[in-house]
């Protein structure tokens, strides 16, 4: 069996010893330097599926500040990929942390405003996009799509090489992730783990359909997870001071970097869970830390956080 990807971490804090519960952390976040979290395990079989077709190029969608977009564009130098990103916003956003980096890889960015931008699923605007650049690859949004799912189901596999758990805690955003975890959780165990997803954003119910069409036909069959919907701390990319505060003290209480925008708020649902009795005594929790950290840079220009706060930032100089 392959060795797994990512180091399996034991982290330990306060609640963990009240609640008497042990919590681990998977560091897919140190996959890579640039590509890191489950934009790796996402992109992995949409990469080969480019490199083995006839396709020009490859389009994905995403804003202005994109953990995607930015780790896409990587993705695609490194593989020699010409690719475009549609990205919801004006085009004054090109020099920003995120885009300045993406450009300097490659990335073609093709600016839509937000009305249009909606229209990202629809088949006219698709059309559209395939007349103005034919023979391109699309990847959705998030790269959420049946590609993404065996490499994020890859996760569970390498889990299980790691430790004996009992509940899995992810952030959601576009629902990829949580679904590759619920189809690689049915195709490695006869017994099902929990698995919990974290929405990031508000009103994401709808989201619980997008996850069942994602599974895989072994994944329709896992009928042990759930999206929580009530820990997104005012919508996507939004938190508050006290949020921050509480993000930064878990970090120094256990040595791992989680940001405010996804994997943070994860981490805030297991506080609140506990403090909630939501997990039995001597739960084994294990938290998918996503990556995401360059979304520091996008933050800090923002003044959404401050610099002094993040030393780790990450470093892109490539």
């Amino acid at each position: 069996m392959p060795k797994p990807l990512s180091i399996l971490q034991n982290i330990h804090h306060p609640l963990f010893d009240k609640y008497k519960v042990t919590v681990q952390v998977k560091r897919d976040d140190l996959l890579h330097h640039i590509i890191s979290g489950n934009k790796w395990r996402k992109l992995k079989y949409n990469l080969r599926q480019i490199k083995e077709g006839v396709y020009q190029g490859a389009l994905t969608f995403g804003g202005s500040y994109s953990n995607h977009i930015h780790a896409f564009a990587y993705a695609c130098k490194l593989q020699k990929i010409p690719c475009i990103g549609v990205i919801r916003g004006e085009a004054r956003y090109a020099s920003n942390f995120t885009l300045a980096w993406a450009r300097h890889w490659g990335m073609q960015c093709h600016f839509v405003d937000r009305k249009t931008y909606r229209r990202r699923f629809d088949t006219e605007f698709l059309t559209e996009l395939s007349e103005l650049y034919p023979n391109y690859f699309f990847i959705p949004e998030g790269g959420s799509n049946t590609l993404a799912i065996p490499g994020v189901a890859e996760i569970v596999t390498e889990l299980n090489q790691q430790t004996n758990f009992d509940t899995l805690l992810t952030p959601v955003g576009s629902g990829g992730t949580l679904a590759g975890l619920i189809s690689g959780d049915t195709v490695a165990n006869s017994k099902q783990h929990r698995i919990l997803g974290i929405a990031v954003l508000k009103q994401a119910a709808y989201l619980v359909d997008e996850i069942k069409c994602l599974l895989s036909p072994q994944g329709k069959r896992h009928n042990n997870w759930q999206l929580l919907t009530n820990f997104h701390r005012g919508g996507y990319g939004k938190f508050s001071p006290d949020d921050v505060k509480r993000i930064l003290a878990f970090n120094q209480q256990t040595g791992v970097i989680f940001e405010p925008i996804y994997s943070g708020k994860m981490v805030l649902a297991l506080l609140d869970l506990l403090a909630q009795g939501y997990f039995s005594v001597n739960e084994r929790i294990v938290l998918l830390h996503t990556g995401g950290l360059q979304g520091l840079g996008g933050m800090i220009e923002q003044g959404k956080l401050k610099a002094e706060d993040w030393p780790i930032l990450t470093k892109v100089d490539e």
